[in-house]
């Protein structure tokens, strides 16, 4: 009798502590749920000097709720020679995000009449922005510009 009353107790306190465990597992991913919800924008600016040096700088970073509905994707084959490639890192400089934008400097306009047409501009200054999910990890970012022979760094900061 004493083992099955035994037995009993450590059914009980097993099956009541389990329960408390899974509250709290489920109160947990709903925290980080709640982070995901969050969409994180870096606004720059870029110009370029009489001698043809460009400089980047970080104009706003802001944090707003939402959920994106894809995630960046970087694929190294689509990247032209002048397009910028952005690095997100962490503390310890392991690569979280990357992305590339087309050269804000030289973008393509179309022009819609009887057929249409693309033009490209050259701009000494121009802004850009780059949007990806939120995530506390992210503690740098990293801008270089894809050249042809190789990549040349335009802007580095830490959040």
């Amino acid at each position: 009798m004493k083992r099955f009353t035994n037995l009993l107790t450590v059914s009980i306190l097993f099956f009541f502590g389990g329960s408390q465990l899974k509250s709290q597992s489920q109160n947990a991913q709903k925290t980080s749920v709640q982070s995901e919800n969050q969409i994180s924008y870096l606004f720059f600016k870029i110009n370029k000097n009489g001698s043809g040096l460009e400089k980047i700088s970080l104009v706003e970073n802001k944090i707003v709720k939402g959920k994106m509905k894809s995630k960046p994707v970087f694929n190294e084959d689509e990247v032209k020679n002048g397009d910028l490639l952005i690095t997100l890192s962490n503390g310890r400089g392991k690569e979280i995000i990357r992305q590339s934008i087309e050269d804000p400097l030289n973008p393509q306009l179309e022009s819609f009449g009887d057929k249409i047409e693309r033009r490209q501009l050259k701009l000494n200054e121009s802004e850009f922005s780059v949007r990806f999910p939120y995530s506390a990890e992210i503690k740098s970012v990293k801008i270089e510009k894809i050249t042809d022979s190789k990549k040349q760094l335009l802007f580095t900061q830490n959040f």
